[in-house]
C-alpha cells in the first residue's frame, strides 16, 4: 500500500519513517501543499495525507481523476476540504485526533499571558523600560472563565484551569459528565454575559460561523478577554476589532484568524501582509497573536503522523475507522 503526503514537514521526517515501518506501508512526501498542478503526482495513489491547505471542489475532483479513494488530513479540522464535492464523487474523507494537552496548554498559557500583559511587558523590557506603567495585570482565581465547546481539548482546558481556582462555566451541545466536577454547564446566552474570560474549543462548522459577532460582543462584561485557539472563523474578526477599539474587549489571544491559510507557515517577513484585519490586529498591544501553532508539540506531530497513516490502512483493509467523516 502506497500513500503520497503532501506538505511534507522536516519535523516529520522521523514520524513518517516510524510509522511507514510500523504499519508496513509506503510513503512518498511532497513538500508542496496539493494543488491543481502537483495533484498529478497522486495517480496511482488511493490515499493522500495533507493538512490544512485548502482542497477545493476542482482539487477533490481532480484527485478522483487520479484514483484517489481516500484524502486524510493531518488535523482536526477538516473544514479546508470541499466534504460535498467529496460525498458526490464517492470519495471518503478522515481527520485526525491528537494530543489535547498541546491546545490545552498553549490556551492556559496564553490566557495567562493576556490578563498579565505580557505582549506590553515584554515589549517595555526589549526598549529598557522596567517601568510599571500600563501593565497592572489581574489574577486568574478573581475572575470566571467561560468554555465554549467541551470535547476533548475543552475537557482539557477545564481541568487545568481548575487548579487556578477561578470560577469555570462552559457551554456545549453535548455535556460531558467529567467536567461537571470543575464546571457548571450554562445556555450560551449566559456563559456570554457572566464570563471575563471566553475561550473557543468547538469546530468550524455552518451552524456556529461567527458565533462571536457584534451581537453576541454587546452581551459581553466590559473588559471581557476573548481566546480562540479553535478556528478562525468562529469570530467575525471586524467586529472583533471594533471591540477592542471600544475597549469593550480587555485583551484577545488569537491562534487562528479567518483568511489565514496563505499566511500561516509561510515566512513572509519581507513581504506586505494580504490580510489587513491580521496587521491591525498585530498593532495592539492587548492582543496576542500565535500563528496556528498551539498544536505544534513532538506529541503531536508523532500522533498526526501515525494516526493519518492508520487511518489510511484501516480505510484500504475496510476495517473500522475511527477518524472517517465521510
Amino acid at each position: 500500500m502506497k500513500i503520497l503526503a503532501y506538505s511534507y514537514r522536516a519535523d516529520e521526517t522521523v514520524y513518517f519513517q516510524e510509522f511507514s515501518k510500523k504499519y508496513k506501508v509506503e510513503v512518498v512526501l511532497c513538500d508542496d501543499a496539493p494543488n491543481m498542478e502537483n495533484a498529478e503526482l497522486a495517480r496511482g495513489f488511493q490515499c493522500v495525507s495533507i493538512v490544512t491547505t485548502p482542497v477545493s471542489g476542482e482539487l477533490v475532483e481532480k484527485f478522483h481523476e487520479m484514483g484517489v479513494k481516500f484524502i486524510s488530513t493531518r488535523t482536526i479540522g477538516y473544514d479546508h476540504i470541499d466534504i460535498e464535492k467529496a460525498r458526490q464523487l464517492d470519495m471518503h474523507v478522515g481527520n485526525v485526533t491528537y494530543s489535547p494537552s498541546s491546545v490545552a496548554d498553549h490556551t492556559v498559557m496564553v490566557i495567562l499571558m493576556t490578563i498579565r500583559k505580557m505582549k506590553v511587558i515584554m515589549q517595555c523590557t526589549s526598549v529598557q523600560d522596567y517601568s510599571l506603567k500600563g501593565v497592572q495585570g489581574r489574577e486568574l482565581h478573581n475572575l470566571t472563565v467561560g468554555v465554549i465547546g467541551t470535547g476533548k481539548i475543552g475537557q482539557r482546558v477545564i481541568k487545568n484551569l481548575s487548579g487556578f481556582g477561578c470560577k469555570i462555566i462552559a457551554h456545549s451541545s453535548h455535556e460531558n459528565e467529567d467536567v461537571k466536577k470543575y464546571a457548571d454547564y450554562v445556555s450560551l446566552e449566559e456563559l456570554l454575559k457572566s464570563s471575563n474570560i471566553i475561550t473557543l474549543h468547538i469546530p468550524a462548522r455552518k451552524n456556529n460561523y461567527h458565533i462571536i459577532d457584534k451581537n453576541s460582543i454587546d452581551m459581553m462584561k466590559e473588559g471581557v478577554f476573548i481566546i480562540n485557539t479553535a478556528r478562525g472563523s468562529l469570530i467575525n474578526t471586524e467586529d472583533l476589532i471594533e471591540g477592542i477599539e471600544k475597549k469593550k474587549i480587555a485583551g484577545a489571544a488569537l491562534d487562528v484568524i479567518e483568511h489565514e491559510s496563505d499566511l500561516y507557515y509561510n515566512d513572509l517577513k519581507c513581504e506586505i501582509l494580504n490580510n489587513r484585519q491580521l496587521a491591525i490586529l498585530k498593532s495592539y498591544p492587548n492582543v496576542i497573536i500565535t500563528p496556528h501553532t498551539a498544536f505544534y508539540t513532538d506529541q503531536s506531530v508523532s500522533d498526526m503522523v501515525e494516526n493519518s497513516i492508520l487511518s489510511c490502512t484501516l480505510f484500504m483493509e475496510g476495517e473500522q475507522n475511527p477518524w472517517q467523516v465521510i
